[in-house]
């Protein structure tokens, strides 16, 4: 197992229990083996059960009353498989035949091997005219050519493997339907080792508003008597599950907040986005505002900037405006204009901060600016910070996006790129439709919210040199 899961296990445990699920566990026994025990179980008491998962052996477990549940996956729908449908789906007689199945083509996800040079269409035909692993390993000299021989080679591990895709059904755990019927959480110890992981999304999700993980156990006592299983006011399921993945979320109009005052600070707090943070973004949108811009930018020491494009591909991309940003909460955002050689000329206009050696560079990402600048025959120079990077050094083995950082380091959530420009699809827009100014908040504050990354890990970092050296160029 590794170490990464083995330590997470103990607050894995604590987790479940403070949201009162049931936990069951057996030395020696997979969850398969407790899923397809209490699947059993269940049935045999007049239950109606559904296994929710997208894995291949859990057809093996399907019979009256159990049935599979396959959850909607990107563009796939939602499925639920009987015995008539799994059988279909493998093309074999018995859902039993499901364990053969893997046995002799094996399952990369779960580990097993299966029969070298067996695939799943070799498999079923093996299965219509033999029926099982034994009844065909007895009756190879049936078979000719490669075929026999791989199957007589590969015995030990048909063996091993249809022993491993067969799910246990006597696992010694109890069923009891009460004891494992849907309770309410305990929200204040459920809200304390969410403050505690500094859980701060999940924990406004489940708990709702009255979460607050600044507050000692999450802000909620027991005194607190909000709804448990409907947390935001979603809407329960019939079982009286909470809906935690159907939670309506109620937005407001980001682009509505006056651009007023002046926040020096850093300090971390929780739950600030645009509409509740001071903050003065300025746009320059004309030749005066422009070579104030480039005054200024030439009497720093460190820039954080930030472009604004109409492709993900830099060297397909077209620049649509670029941000500036040296103090917190401050920030400058100039839009281009759309016709490429006029976008080159005031690109170049700004040439001498992109080519000072003397000044550092900020950027998330980074790398993505420099191929766009060098496509407009601009080449970066001076030293290069990226909070991508930095944060990849100090927590390898999380997600390193601008927004995922920003909520969990500054307790702060960045303008959504749906809010500009809509969902993906056939009526999103492109960045040179959206309004000057919902654009130019957007794209200040990802400069702002950058420059406030970097300043909070780049004295985190354990190793400069390893970030300096090796890392950054």
């Amino acid at each position: 197992m590794p170490e990464d899961i083995r330590s997470a296990l103990p607050w894995i445990e604590r987790i479940v229990q403070a949201m009162s699920i049931p936990l069951l566990q057996a030395d020696g026994y997979e969850a398969d083996d407790i899923i397809g025990t209490l699947a059993k179980r269940a049935a045999d008491e007049g239950f109606a059960v559904y296994m929710v998962t997208f894995d291949k052996d859990y057809g093996q477990l399907v019979r009256p009353n159990v049935f599979i549940h396959k959850p909607p996956y990107l563009k796939a729908p939602r499925e639920i498989l009987g015995t008539k449908e799994v059988c279909e789906k493998w093309d074999i007689a018995r859902v039993e035949q499901v364990i053969d199945l893997l046995g002799l083509m094996g399952d990369t996800s779960d580990n097993i091997p299966g029969i070298r040079g067996i695939g799943e269409k070799t498999a079923v035909k093996l299965l219509k005219e033999f029926g099982s692993i034994e009844n065909l390993l007895i009756n190879t000299e049936q078979l000719s050519g490669n075929l026999r021989e791989n199957i007589e080679a590969g015995r030990e591990a048909a063996i091993m493997s249809k022993r491993l895709a067969t799910i246990s059904l006597d696992a010694p755990v109890p069923f009891d339907a009460d004891q494992l019927s849907i309770q309410p959480i305990n929200r204040p110890a459920l809200a304390a080792l969410f403050a505690e992981l500094e859980f701060r999304t999940l924990g406004k999700r489940i708990l709702g508003d009255a979460y607050d993980p600044n507050q000692p156990n999450g802000g909620i006592t027991n005194n607190d008597t909000t709804n448990n299983t409907s947390a935001n006011n979603s809407t329960a399921s019939t079982s009286g599950a909470p809906d935690l993945f159907s939670t309506t979320l109620v937005g407001s109009d980001l682009f509505s907040q006056t651009n007023t005052g002046n926040a020096a600070s850093t300090a971390i707090g929780r739950g600030y986005s645009a509409r509740n943070t001071p903050h003065a973004y300025q746009i320059a949108d004309n030749p005066t505002a422009h070579n104030a811009l480039l005054a200024a930018l030439l009497a720093q020491t460190l820039v954080c900037f930030d472009t604004e494009t109409t492709d993900i591909d830099a060297l397909n991309a077209e620049i649509v405006g670029m941000s500036f940003a040296w103090q917190a909460h401050e920030a400058w955002y100039v839009p281009m204009p759309t016709d490429r050689t006029a976008a080159t000329k005031l690109l170049h206009l700004f040439k001498p901060f992109f080519v000072h050696e003397g000044i550092a560079k900020i950027g998330q990402n980074i790398k993505y600016d420099l191929l766009l600048l060098k496509n407009y025959e601009i080449e970066l120079s001076g030293t290069l910070h990226d909070t991508m990077l930095a944060h990849y050094l100090i927590e390898p083995d999380m997600r390193h996006n601008m927004n995922f950082l920003a909520e969990t380091y500054l307790g702060y959530t960045p303008i959504s790129i749906e809010e500009l420009i809509g969902k993906k699809g056939k009526n999103q827009r492109s960045m040179r439709q959206v309004p000057l100014e919902q654009i130019a908040e957007y794209a200040a504050e990802d400069a702002d919210i950058t420059l406030r990354l970097h300043q909070y890990l780049y004295p985190r970092l354990t190793d400069v040199g390893l970030y300096g050296r090796i890392e950054c160029p």
